[in-house]
């Protein structure tokens, strides 16, 4: 059974299907079935190109936590970082 339905396309979009479909001498609804099925079928570039992940890398840091930091004391940590950030900042001037 053949439904029909309305789709949105963007008119640079549309005007350059036309084109192409006049071109091949086929019909804009045979060039849309045929982008459809590939996109749903997987066939199409837009699925073939995602990769299947790795496994993530594992850091081989050593050293633990710098002299004097306790975590569950945030507001120490904090002042850390903001005594680091203006150390940096003096470099910038």
């Amino acid at each position: 059974m053949i439904k029909r339905t309305t789709v949105r396309l963007p008119s640079e979009l549309l005007r350059l299907a036309k084109h192409k479909a006049a071109a091949e001498g086929r019909t804009l609804t045979a060039l849309v079935e045929q982008g459809l099925r590939q996109v749903v079928d997987g066939n199409c570039e837009l699925t073939k190109k995602k990769k299947k992940r790795g496994p993530l890398p594992v850091s081989k840091a050593t050293g633990g936590l710098r002299p004097g930091i306790d975590l569950t004391q945030m507001s120490k940590i904090y002042e850390i970082e903001d005594l680091e950030y203006v150390e940096r900042m003096k470099h910038f001037k």
